[in-house]
């Protein structure tokens, strides 16, 4: 590690001795507003506001110019390349998860050493190991991502979150651990969620209301819990608790 911080300290002061008209960064305008909030009796300009709409035009032209200075000035740093293979390198070996027992399986997950994702296997005592989810299959470009994974008392259920690019509202999959098939219904729109199972009939899980207009930027407010019973629909699950807020 210390060769490695060694390397890249001297990579950065050679990129910092190059020409004025490489280190010149000429960074797009980016236009204020006029918005001020007075809060406790004084006047705060926030003129940047309007970046706060990420499903407008005008901040995706922002961002794709923002971009654009970012990515050309990292293809120019010279020795990228072998920072890159260094890393790969040091980056490249196998990695074990912590094994954990549920109904009469050994489960485990293992990264061959750049996957992107590690993947869990299972295995019986004496037996192989057995491939059991892959999340490196979940998309063809590798978006989605395995979140929360809950197995049910006896082992022979399990209630998986996923995440797709990288959002925190998430779905939840439930599976027979035994034969790996999908079970019941998929619930969508989960956020900041822990999967509990109550037994082996069903869990509970908690969200907030969908919000109206932007997921990634929009408020979100009073988080609710849920029970989710196998065989029902998701707009069949009751509120446990937090559906009798005070509202301020």
């Amino acid at each position: 590690m210390k060769s490695l911080l060694s390397f890249i300290a001297a990579t950065v002061i050679l990129t910092s001795c190059g020409s004025d008209s490489y280190n010149k960064i000429n960074y797009p305008v980016t236009k204020k507003g006029n918005v001020v909030d007075t809060i406790f009796g004084t006047p705060v300009a926030d003129p940047y506001r309007w970046l706060e709409d990420d499903m407008s035009d005008e901040t995706a032209a922002w961002v794709k110019e923002q971009n654009g200075v970012t990515f050309g000035y990292l293809e120019k740093i010279p020795y990228r390349e072998q920072i890159k293979e260094r890393l790969t390198k040091m980056w490249n070996y196998e990695k074990f998860g912590m094994p954990f027992n549920e109904g009469d399986y050994t489960y485990f997950s293992k990264n061959n050493g750049l996957q992107n994702q590690s993947v869990y296997y299972r295995q019986k005592k004496g037996g192989e190991p057995e491939l059991f989810i892959d999340p490196n299959t979940f998309s063809a470009d590798g978006t989605t991502s395995l979140g929360e994974m809950g197995f049910s008392k006896d082992g022979s259920k399990v209630a998986y979150s996923i995440s797709e690019g990288g959002s925190d509202w998430r779905k939840v999959i439930t599976m027979d651990a035994v034969t790996k098939g999908i079970i019941g219904d998929t619930l969508a729109d989960l956020k900041f969620t822990g999967i509990a199972w109550q037994g082996n009939e069903g869990y509970y899980y908690s969200t907030y209301d969908k919000p109206k207009g932007s997921e990634l930027s929009a408020k979100t407010d009073h988080h609710k819990l849920y029970y989710h019973k196998i065989g029902t629909k998701q707009s069949e699950d009751k509120v446990v608790f937090g559906d009798n807020l005070v509202r301020r």
